[in-house]
C-alpha cells in the first residue's frame, strides 16, 4: 500500500504512482473529492471493480458511478446523453451531482468531480474511473483515510490523503435524467429546484 499526502508530496510522484496502479489489474485507489473520500479504479478492470465491492461489502446489484473529466469522455466510450442530462452537466459540472442516464435497458451514472487532483488524474488517464464513496456500505461517510480504512474490508493499493473532510460535507446529489423528466434518487448539495430549473421543466 502506497500513501501520498497532497499537501506534502511531489505532484509528479503522486500521479506516476496513481497511473501505474490504474494500469495494474485489480488495483484500487482511495482518493479525495470535493464531497467525500472515494474508491476508484479503471471502469473496464473487472477485477478491480470486484475488489471495490468486496472492500465496501456492497451488493453487486448496486452499480458504481463513473468519474470522468468531461462529457466528451463519456461519448468517446459509447455513453449517450439525453437533453436533460446534457443541461444538468452543462450547468453543474464539475460539481457535486451524479447524473444517471438510461442506456437501453440499463442506466449509467456519471460525475465530474470539482477537485483539482481528481480532474487532473482523469485528464491524464483519458478514460472513465469506476467510483463510489470510501465507506462500508450502510455506514457514514469517511471523513479521513484513516476512518475509511477502519471501515473497509481490506486496503486499497494507493491512498491519496488530503486530511480531514469538514463534517458538513455530504455526498453528491443523484439525479436520474429521463428524456422528459428528472427523478431525484438521493438528495445532496444541489437541490431538486435547481435541477428542474436547469432542465427548464
Amino acid at each position: 500500500m502506497i500513501i501520498h499526502n497532497l499537501n506534502n508530496d511531489l505532484p509528479d510522484a503522486i500521479f506516476t504512482d496513481c497511473m501505474n496502479a490504474l494500469e495494474s489489474p485489480g488495483d484500487v485507489l482511495l482518493v479525495p473529492t470535493e464531497t467525500v473520500y472515494g474508491l476508484v479504479c479503471r471502469w473496464d478492470d473487472h477485477k478491480a471493480v470486484d475488489r471495490i465491492y468486496e472492500l465496501k461489502g456492497r451488493e453487486q446489484n448496486k452499480p458504481l458511478a463513473l468519474f470522468v473529466d468531461s462529457t466528451d469522455t463519456l461519448k468517446k466510450h459509447g455513453i449517450e446523453l439525453n437533453e436533460n442530462a446534457e443541461k444538468i452537466a452543462e450547468k453543474f459540472c464539475p460539481g457535486p451531482v451524479t447524473v444517471v442516464v438510461p442506456q437501453g435497458d440499463k442506466t449509467v451514472g456519471f460525475r465530474i468531480p470539482d477537485h483539482p487532483f481528481m480532474l487532473e488524474l482523469l485528464k491524464q488517464t483519458g478514460y472513465p474511473l469506476a467510483s463510489t464513496s470510501a465507506n462500508r456500505s450502510g455506514d457514514p461517510n469517511a471523513l479521513s483515510p484513516g476512518e475509511a480504512l477502519d471501515m473497509l474490508d481490506g486496503n486499497p493499493n494507493i491512498i491519496i490523503s488530503e486530511g480531514y473532510i469538514p463534517k458538513d460535507r455530504c455526498a453528491s446529489t443523484v439525479v436520474l435524467a429521463h428524456p422528459d423528466r428528472i427523478e431525484i434518487l438521493r438528495e445532496g448539495p444541489i437541490s431538486a429546484a435547481e435541477l428542474l430549473d436547469a432542465c427548464e421543466l
